[in-house]
């Protein structure tokens, strides 16, 4: 899993190197949101996640993989990448939110992908697809807020597409506390 997620990250990050930002932004409107979706915040964390799944696919990944590590790791990578990049007018926006939209994503897209795999009636799974499509819009919707200084949407859309991680991050650890303690 290590290796297929190392090297995923690799290839994203080569490819965004070499074919550079594939939205142009322009003022605060809709083609800056669709810039932050597909160059900064949402799409970045989108491909390896669908990376994960075509590999389980293909059979190159066990399918009790754990997505949300996959993805995590493959992004490191692209951070260390980005990081550098958006150094020179050093940006909160960039070198903060960034990163912790793509964790938000990275860790709520599997946590929804639980349900679809576990139930198969209509009204547990619509539900979830709808989530996972969502949560990549919340995050894009997110930074596009706070680059336009419109704080009080971004941080709503902030704890939006925080709370599946968070959830999920509380589930866990209250699972883990009763078994300890039985």
């Amino acid at each position: 899993m290590y290796l297929w997620a190392l090297l995923t990250g690799d290839i994203i990050t080569v490819v965004q190197y070499f074919a550079g930002p594939m939205a142009a932004p322009g003022g605060f409107g809709f083609s800056r949101w669709l810039a932050a979706f597909i160059d900064i915040a949402s799409f970045p964390a989108i491909i390896p996640f669908g990376i994960c799944f075509l590999l389980i696919r293909l059979r190159a990944l066990p399918a009790d993989i754990d997505h949300a590590g996959f993805t995590l790791l493959s992004l490191i990578p692209l951070a260390v990448y980005r990081s550098i990049s958006w150094n020179s007018p050093a940006s909160p926006l960039l070198l903060v939110l960034v990163p912790l939209l793509w964790t938000a994503q990275a860790v709520g897209m599997p946590w929804f992908f639980r349900f679809i795999k576990r139930e198969s009636r209509w009204y547990v799974t619509a539900p979830a697809i709808l989530a996972i499509a969502a949560l990549p819009a919340a995050a894009a919707s997110s930074w596009w807020a706070f680059f336009s200084q419109h704080t009080l949407i971004a941080w709503l859309l902030l704890c939006v597409t925080f709370a599946p991680a968070i959830i999920s991050g509380f589930k866990e650890s209250y699972l883990k506390y009763l078994t300890q303690r039985h």
